[in-house]
């Protein structure tokens, strides 16, 4: 597996990282826990340095889970984690409030510090900007635990440019994380010049368009209890069924390459920009391999093109989430 920097921070984290959401909530009930654990390790094994989970994920239970797989691997791997939501429940269930002041950032850390096993936290996200606190005081507040040694570095989730100028001015921005892949390309226009003029890395969630850019999912599939895009707008079935020419785009390219839809899918990204590290998530170790081949699948100029031209040409139909969610994106 290739290694990039994010930015000009310096962190330095596998080309591809892995998304562990899906192994605690998302995408149905848990999965079996020492499998998970399997997973996870079997993911160092392959070349994954970098592991994203958040407190929100199963109400801490994703969490624990990547502590207890990771904490043979101390100094070896970068582990991120998330605040910013005062959860009352499981991700997939009631919508959450926000809660990014400086007091509860405090509690989330210690609290995430013993979840992880770690004693300080390599990358720590607001996962979604809270409008009640100014970005100022929650910048400044995890300014402060990196003085005190408890985080090392500084991460926003689905900001809008203007907060993430904002908060840099404060704390240096080391990434943003945010939606980003064939499927959905809004970043384009205003956030990827402001992180290449800040220098600050990206680090896209669902690259695999959560699934549908895999050509695995179509207007049939019937998602399990538990599955959030059974509550999502874009995976509606006459959604899919009108997205699907996207899919099959893919489909197309992949097999004239020789390669996975998946594989297309992360190399688009790491086409992009060399800050860009996306985290596609799986609870499948023949997926991890799959993922890691793709950091290295190689796009020239006319396929990127081509490809892109190709993509444009297909208009995404559906929302990504339903109002009470949406709202919380783009601050």
């Amino acid at each position: 597996m290739q290694k990039r920097k994010l930015g000009k921070s310096g962190l330095e984290v596998s080309a591809i990282g892995l998304g562990c959401m899906g192994m605690s909530s998302g995408f149905g009930p848990p999965s079996d826990r020492a499998e998970m654990i399997n997973v996870i390790r079997k993911a160092v094994e392959t070349g994954y340095t970098f592991f994203d989970t958040a407190e929100v994920y199963g109400a801490h239970h994703n969490e624990i889970l990547v502590g207890e797989a990771l904490e043979p691997f101390k100094g070896q791997v970068v582990i991120a984690t998330k605040f910013g939501f005062k959860p009352d429940g499981e991700w997939n269930g009631p919508w959450m409030q926000l809660d990014s002041s400086p007091a509860h950032i405090r509690t989330v850390v210690e609290t995430s510090l013993k979840n992880l096993r770690v004693e300080a936290i390599d990358l720590l996200y607001q996962h979604r900007v809270d409008p009640n606190t100014p970005i100022e005081d929650t910048a400044g507040a995890v300014r402060n635990l990196i003085k005190e040694g408890k985080v090392k570095h500084f991460g926003l989730s689905e900001a809008s440019a203007d907060t993430i100028a904002r908060a840099h001015a404060v704390q240096p921005v080391t990434a943003l994380q945010s939606e980003y892949s064939l499927w959905f390309r809004d970043l384009e226009k205003e956030i990827l010049p402001l992180l290449e003029k800040l220098d600050i890395g990206l680090v896209p969630f669902a690259p695999l368009g959560k699934g549908f850019l895999t050509g695995t999912v179509t207007s049939d599939t019937k998602f399990v209890d538990g599955d959030f895009r059974n509550h999502s707008p874009r995976f509606a079935a006459d959604m899919r069924a009108a997205n699907q020419a996207l899919a099959d785009l893919i489909v197309d390219f992949a097999q004239a390459k020789g390669v996975t839809p998946s594989q297309i899918a992360l190399g688009w990204l790491l086409h992009q920009k060399p800050w860009t590290v996306p985290i596609p998530g799986t609870r499948n170790a023949a997926r991890l391999a799959e993922n890691a081949v793709g950091s290295g699948v190689v796009l020239s100029a006319e396929e990127l093109a081509d490809l892109r031209a190709a993509v444009e040409r297909i208009p995404t139909v559906g929302e990504r989430y339903p109002a009470e969610f949406k709202k919380m994106s783009g601050r």
